[in-house]
């Protein structure tokens, strides 16, 4: 079969055909419990600060400025130091086990904070829920992607992150209704679920194959793809790619093939953070407080958190239709455009009242006139409140629909398959420590130059983001693995294109 040649428009094979998926779902599913689990740990600041900064809150609790800064931003400090041990233990305990080991740091995290009685105890679950967030994304999307037929990769590789989201939507709403420690006590009922499915579930069949035990890992892929499945072939294809991987020394490092989409992926996970993603979701309804929208800050959470899963349900459609490149552009003119409008909304201040007028008869006309103008300042003032709600949404949604599950995409994509362990640690510590930086900054900021200096900086982020597209970044959509490496290795324009004998093939 030729290169190019659609997968999707080709006829199944035999094998292929027989394939009955209702497993790998189940086993896809019990996984993502975990990804649950970090969207609704990472959000968790957000409805819960405005009550511990409450004055019904126990004194012993009750935070200001500093501490605020610490209970939002340590989660990050927390998941960088998940990630990269999760990059040690898929190798050393397997992806299964990995995530399985997630839901210790999880439970111990929300029974700190559900049963605190010292505000030591919140920034310590806190951050040892981010542990656990940090080992799911880094060990989740692995285990799909390897117990995964081709046919569904894609499909399944989208799960994580629409399970993020959704995770993080019920945090907000349930936090309508629960207060914060029990909003804890529910964060760990995800993760005990997903103990209890995962050990009824196989392990990664190519992770068993790597460590020889290629009986089990038939076993595995039997259960998987049900009992009617022809194993051979998808077992003799893993074995030849684990022995044609070559092994990479630090002088090959330099070569442009490797050390070009290691930078456009790091870059791309430090932009990613930049854009303040991380430190408006954290602190969502103290932004929506400070904005002065119409709405309670509590529901617009919710609504800000429903059209986020939209636009990352959207993007997963359209990703393989309109290309990387275009939703990475849509993404940032969104988020230049609806940051500008923040900026200016957050800078403009009402004018002074004027003077009381002298004499009666003018002191008539000014109430007369005074009335109308409160009534028209009143409807104003409702119609002004919703544009920093609206103006938040695009910037999520835009946020959603490109540079948030695109990133990921591009990294599995133009990453070396023999660089990819120790790339992704450094992605995923450069990401996680920008974000911690930024969410440990954002409270200073805003408590001493109100939103709009954030805001003007995420706004010239959001104009980097747009340059870093168009300059670095390759447009991988409908492209082999083997021409992207082949584009590194050559040093092309920032279009990858076919050779004349491929397209003849």
């Amino acid at each position: 079969m030729a290169e190019n040649t659609p997968l999707l428009n080709r006829t199944p094979t035999s094998s292929e055909s027989r394939i009955n998926n209702s497993k790998l779902f189940l086993a896809v599913f019990s996984a993502i419990l975990g990804n649950f689990n970090y969207g609704y740990s990472l959000v968790y600041s957000s409805p819960v600060l405005p009550q511990l900064q409450g004055p019904d809150v126990d004194p012993r609790l009750r935070m200001g400025k500093e501490q605020a800064a610490w209970f939002a931003s340590i989660y990050s400090l927390g998941a960088a130091a998940g990630g990269l041990g999760a990059m040690l233990l898929n190798d050393l305990i397997g992806r299964k086990l990995s995530i399985m080991t997630t839901a210790l740091p999880s439970t111990i995290g929300y029974l700190l904070m559900g049963g605190a009685s010292d505000i030591w105890m919140l920034l310590l679950g806190r951050c040892l829920t981010g542990v656990a967030g940090g080992m799911t994304a880094a060990s989740i999307p692995v285990y799909i992607s390897e117990i995964s037929h081709k046919r569904l990769r894609g499909a399944m590789g989208s799960c994580p992150q629409i399970t993020a989201v959704t995770g993080a939507l019920v945090l907000y709403a349930l936090g309508l209704v629960l207060p914060w420690r029990w909003l804890a006590v529910m964060g760990g009922v995800p993760a005990l679920l997903m103990v209890v499915l995962l050990a009824f579930m196989p392990r990664s069949p190519r992770r068993l194959i790597k460590l020889g035990r290629e009986q089990q890992a038939e076993k595995a892929l039997q259960w998987l793809r049900g009992k009617h499945y022809d194993t051979q072939v998808e077992i003799s294809d893993i074995k030849r790619s684990i022995n044609t991987q070559p092994e990479v020394t630090w002088s090959q490092l330099a070569t442009p093939v490797y050390y070009r989409p290691i930078l456009i992926s790091v870059g791309m996970r430090f932009l990613m953070q930049m854009t303040g993603i991380t430190a408006i979701l954290v602190y969502l309804e103290p932004i929506f407080s400070k904005s002065k929208v119409s709405l309670p800050a509590r529901f617009d959470a919710v609504i800000v958190g429903a059209f986020r899963l939209v636009a990352v349900a959207t993007a997963a459609f359209l990703v393989d239709k309109a290309g990387r490149k275009a939703l990475l552009y849509t993404s940032s003119m969104l988020m230049f455009g609806s940051s500008l409008t923040l900026t200016i909304i957050s800078h403009t201040t009402p004018c002074p009242p004027g003077p009381f007028p002298p004499n009666l008869t003018v002191s008539l006309d000014y109430i007369s006139h005074n009335a109308i103008g409160n009534a028209l300042e009143a409807s104003q003032q409702t119609s002004a409140g919703l544009i920093p709600l609206i103006s938040t949404i695009v910037f999520i949604v835009g946020y959603a629909m490109g540079w948030g599950p695109i990133t990921w995409l591009l990294m599995s994509e133009v990453l070396p398959l023999v660089t990819r362990g120790v790339a992704s640690g450094l992605c995923v510590a450069v990401s996680w420590l920008t974000a911690f930086a930024l969410t440990q900054a954002f409270v200073h900021l805003v408590e001493d130059h109100s939103l709009f200096v954030p805001y003007l900086f995420f706004t010239v982020v959001s104009v980097f983001c747009l340059l870093f597209t168009a300059v670095c970044i390759p447009e991988t959509k409908g492209r082999s693995l083997e021409e992207i490496e082949n584009y590194f290795r050559t040093g092309r324009t920032f279009t990858i294109t076919r050779s004349l004998s491929t397209e003849q093939t």
